[in-house]
């Protein structure tokens, strides 16, 4: 049990593609509090964890919140739940809590909490004996404004604080371990109009999002601090009506984390941690050992499709997804397919996602998505709408 619990701890502190089936130099790219970089609800995790360009939901906070400007409804919530890496522990889990407010046609405030539960982690020292036991989790908080610039575009900035607090104390007698605190931004944009081609009715999204863009973190002392994972998100939405009733969306998009790439060292590979939080960012096109090749190499590719059956009023009543995560071998070689559904009626809503991993004894095999919807509108909105 606890080589299965040291195995979640690293798992989830450094890189959740160093599980990923054994290649030559495969070799991912470190950061420290990677769970703000895990697709925390469940329809972005039905959509090969793709949420940058599609339509707007509670949870546009997490992908791009500029697409909050575009919400129909005045207000709303949405809670998610995540049991994690049930094939290696029993006690790991993630939850992520959203609301939003519309204060008028074009602007639109939300908030967000993610917290991130490791379970207990064991402490040993070189002979096997136990030196102690600490709880490990880390959270954000934090709150996002968005507005329209006209009628089709929009914008959205973002303020987290984030703590991980992964151990405490002195760890073997020597080092001493203490909870990391930083700040982070995030920046959107949106765009989303409807189109009449051959007849039919399309809506076009485009989204570009710039997350977690933040000073590194310490766990020891102001020396050794580590890049958060920045990240930098590009993608379509194309929606078609198939009829009255029946709508059908093809998603694709591209992430990449805007950090130093590994270098080979005589060690091994390291990573740059003496740069600084504009230079490690911009630099993260231009860095890796292999060029232009090696840099294409570290995007990710998320691709879904998602439909929607309507009722006669033309509200949705229930959806169906399926997508699919690629990652390059070099930096991981996460593939995996996602699979969801959800139901709406009147304010509530709900949905499930699931994932299936291309590869053998991966440890995020059977990972299960949850969330919960709740959409209002004001008084006097209903009464005008009834009227």
């Amino acid at each position: 049990m606890r080589l299965k619990r040291f195995l979640a701890v690293i798992f989830s502190c450094s890189s959740i593609a160093a599980f990923s089936q054994s290649v030559p130099r495969n070799v991912p790219i470190n950061t420290s509090v990677p769970f703000l970089t895990l697709a925390p609800d469940a329809r972005s995790g039905a959509l090969g964890d793709a949420g940058v360009a599609t339509s707007p939901d509670p949870m546009a906070i997490r992908w791009n919140s500029a697409k909050l400007a575009f919400l129909d409804n005045d207000l709303g919530f949405s809670v998610s739940y995540n049991p994690w890496l049930r094939k290696l522990v029993d006690d790991m889990s993630l939850s992520y809590l959203t609301a939003y407010r519309k204060l008028s046609k074009q602007e639109a405030i939300a908030l967000q909490m993610t917290y991130f539960d490791l379970g207990r982690i064991t402490f040993t020292d070189d002979n096997g004996l136990v030196t102690g036991e600490h709880r490990a989790k880390e959270f954000s908080i934090g709150g996002a404004y968005s507005r329209k610039l006209s009628e089709y575009l929009s914008v959205g900035i973002g303020l987290k604080f984030i703590h991980s607090n992964l151990g405490n104390g002195n760890v073997n007698g020597s080092t001493l371990v203490r909870p990391g605190n930083t700040a982070a931004g995030d920046i959107g944009v949106f765009y989303s109009k409807d189109y009449v081609a051959a007849g039919k009715n399309f809506k076009v999204n485009l989204g570009a999002n710039i997350s977690d863009i933040g000073a590194k973190i310490s766990y020891s002392n102001n020396e050794n601090r580590n890049f958060i994972p920045t990240t930098l998100r590009l993608g379509t939405a194309i929606t078609g009506d198939l009829d009255v009733f029946n709508k059908l969306t093809l998603i694709a998009e591209l992430s990449k984390l805007m950090v130093p790439s590994p270098v080979a060292d005589s060690t091994g590979y390291s990573y740059s941690s003496n740069k600084g939080l504009l230079s490690g960012m911009f630099g993260s096109f231009a860095d890796a050992q292999g060029g232009i090749s090696e840099e294409l190499k570290e995007i990710i590719y998320h691709l879904g499709l998602e439909y929607w059956y309507h009722d006669a009023r033309g509200l949705p009543l229930f959806a169906v997804r399926a997508g699919y995560h690629l990652e390059s071998n070099l930096r991981g070689g996460r593939k995996y397919l996602t699979a969801g559904f959800g139901f709406r009626y009147q304010m509530f809503g709900i949905d499930f996602a699931y994932l299936v991993p291309t590869q053998k004894n991966n440890p995020l095999a059977e990972s299960l998505r949850f969330t919960l919807i709740f959409n209002f509108d004001s008084k006097k909105r209903v009464e005008s709408i009834v009227d």
